[in-house]
Parts: structure tokens; C-alpha cells; sequence
């Protein structure tokens, strides 16, 4: 029996490339993760649990797979392998490093191997920055204050993809446990022509900020009064784990997918142990986007995305497009080397 199918060649996409193709076009990468979520709300998606790989000797580091597969026009298979070691920050280096494998659609044969800290960072930002412009617009508020509390890669970028969409703040707040940290990026907001409010305390940056983001490492809540939230601010849960149960409760809730964030110990998967239910989650930020849901101007607003495998399929393939049609791809000669049946 003849076949048309081939063995693909093997690329190596660096960390280079990845941002010579995504930077500068924030608007352009929230669209196509907008069309992500699209795709995965219309069933054209296989987006499993992730896979934690955990430590006993060291509880906060891990490292995440995140396979998936993305049909329609995109047509890929992939995997994201995805370290968080938060020790890094204090030696000089990143929190988290990541590689993403993408599979051929049809013979499931890899095709390339790229840098993935920028593809995981940069779907990150867009989601948030897409539920930032589209929950307000929904809620007829615009923001103008921004806090953020945990200053880091993920707020940087966030920050970079609030702008990018639109948003224009006339004080960005922020706070974190390290005075170092938080002085370093307020710096980097003020290059930006930001006006910036540095908070030694949590409590003054909330009650100072009507959309909220969150970048921290936390791993148990430590937020914990639902009147902090009394001003009905829109709050980007991005670290997913820093608000009580009783916060999500009072809050109107919103995630990328309902089953996908209900499990490791994320603030919603916390609620639903305590209350039994996930009665407290109004929808998708699909739902969001096909006018399913209608977010309230008077309540908490609270995102919670725990990061869908297909956003960094879209977006990886997106690069692999642009990267092979720009003919500099780096392939791998003699990668896959025996592959006769029967030699």
C-alpha cells in the first residue's frame, strides 16, 4: 500500500527568532489567541490535563507538560515542556525556561523543537489583555488604574499587551515582597511613560486600582477579604492561587475552561472543594467573546486562566509558519535516521 505521507524534517526555532516574530505584533498575537479560544469553544481543539512534575525534596519547583492539538486550519499537535524554579530570581535568572515540541498533523512525526518561555509568556499576556478589553467593554467601564502585585517576566509582558490593546492607564501601582523587584520594574514602567505608585502594602495598591493583575508565585492564598474587592474592580488572576475561597465567591468568575482550571489547588479548585460546586464560575472567556456571558459593572470581576495547551500551539505554529516562509529555518540534517521498515 502506497502513501503520499514523508518524513518530515527536524527544526531548532530559537528564542531569537521566536521574538523577532512576535514582538512588535502584540495586536496581531491576541488575535490569533482569541482565535484559539474560538477553536477550542467550537470542539476543534484536544486539550488534556496537564502533567506536573514535582519534587518532595524541593515542593515549590515543577515542571508542566502541556500536550495538545489544535485541527481546523491551524492543524497541529504539540507539546509544551514548562519548568517554574522560583529560586532562579534570586541567582539573576528567570523563574521559568520552556521548549515546545510541534508534531506534523498527519504522521505525527515532530517537525520542530522552538524556545517557549516567549511563545508561554506572550499567550499568556494576550489572554489576559483580551479579557482586560473585552470584560470591560462589556461592563461599560473603562479602566485607568492599574496595580499589579508580583513584578516579574508575566507582568512585564501583560503590561506590554494592556498597551498594545488599547488600555491606557493614569497610574500604574504596584507591589511586591521584594523591594528590589518592585523598584526594578516600577523603573521599567516609568520608561514606558507610565506614572508609578510603588505600595509597601497590598491593601492600599487594591483599594488604589480598578483592574488588579496578578503575577506572583504564591502557592496558597493570602488574600483573603472580599471588602478589599468592595469597588468592583476587574482583577487578571493570572498566578491562580492567590485569593480565598471566600473572595472567588463574592467575585463574578470567569475562566478559559471550566474543567482545565478546577485541580491543583488553584483558588477556584480550592472553592469548589469547600462549597462542593462550581455554581460560583459564569462561563468562558469564549463565552465572553460570542456574547454568551455578560460580566456586571457592580460586582468583582475575577480571570482565572490556567493556561490551555492550544494558545501555545496556535502561537508556535504561527512562528513555524512565519520562520519557514521567511526560509530560516535551522533543520537538523539526518535527525530521523532509520527510518526504513525494514532496513
Amino acid at each position: 500500500m502506497s502513501t503520499m505521507f514523508q518524513v518530515p524534517p527536524f527544526a531548532i526555532i530559537s528564542g531569537r527568532q521566536v521574538h523577532d516574530v512576535l514582538h512588535g505584533r502584540e495586536r496581531e498575537v491576541t488575535e490569533l489567541v482569541e482565535s484559539a479560544y474560538r477553536l477550542h469553544g467550537e470542539g476543534e481543539t484536544t486539550n488534556p490535563d496537564s502533567y506536573f512534575l514535582r519534587f518532595p525534596d524541593r515542593p515549590r519547583d515543577r515542571i508542566i507538560a502541556l500536550p495538545a492539538s489544535v485541527r481546523g486550519k491551524v492543524g497541529v499537535h504539540g507539546l509544551k515542556w514548562i519548568s517554574s524554579f522560583p529560586e532562579n530570581v534570586a541567582a539573576g535568572i528567570p523563574r521559568a525556561s520552556a521548549v515546545l515540541v510541534l508534531n506534523d498533523f498527519e504522521t505525527g512525526y515532530p517537525i520542530a523543537c522552538l524556545e517557549a518561555s516567549i511563545i508561554s509568556a506572550a499567550r499568556t499576556a494576550a489572554s489576559a489583555a483580551s479579557a482586560a478589553v473585552r470584560l470591560s467593554a462589556a461592563r461599560g467601564v473603562t479602566p485607568r488604574r492599574l496595580g499589579v502585585v508580583g513584578a516579574g517576566v508575566i507582568a512585564r509582558y501583560t503590561h506590554r499587551y494592556l498597551h498594545a490593546n488599547g488600555l491606557r492607564f493614569e497610574s500604574v501601582g504596584v507591589h511586591d515582597l521584594s523591594a528590589e523587584h518592585a523598584a526594578g520594574f516600577g523603573d521599567h514602567l516609568r520608561r514606558c511613560g507610565e506614572q508609578v505608585v510603588t505600595h509597601d502594602r497590598l491593601d492600599g495598591l487594591l483599594a488604589d486600582s480598578d483592574l488588579v493583575l496578578f503575577t506572583t508565585v504564591a502557592g496558597e492564598p493570602h488574600v483573603s477579604d472580599p471588602a478589599l474587592f468592595g469597588h468592583a474592580p476587574l482583577v487578571l488572576h493570572l498566578s491562580l492561587r492567590d485569593l480565598d475561597p471566600d473572595v472567588i465567591l463574592d467575585a463574578w468568575n470567569v475562566v478559559d475552561d471550566v474543567e482545565h482550571v478546577m485541580k491543583a489547588g488553584t483558588s477556584v479548585h480550592l472553592t469548589e472543594q469547600r462549597v462542593g460546586h462550581r455554581d460560583f464560575v459564569a462561563g468562558t472567556l469564549c463565552d465572553v467573546l460570542t456574547g454568551g456571558i455578560t460580566p456586571p459593572a457592580d460586582r468583582p470581576v475575577v480571570f482565572s486562566p490556567f493556561g490551555l495547551g492550544v494558545l501555545d500551539l496556535v502561537l508556535a505554529k504561527h512562528v513555524y509558519d512565519q520562520v519557514s516562509a521567511d526560509d530560516a529555518l535551522v533543520c537538523v540534517p539526518d535527525f530521523f535516521h532509520d527510518v526504513q521498515r525494514y532496513g
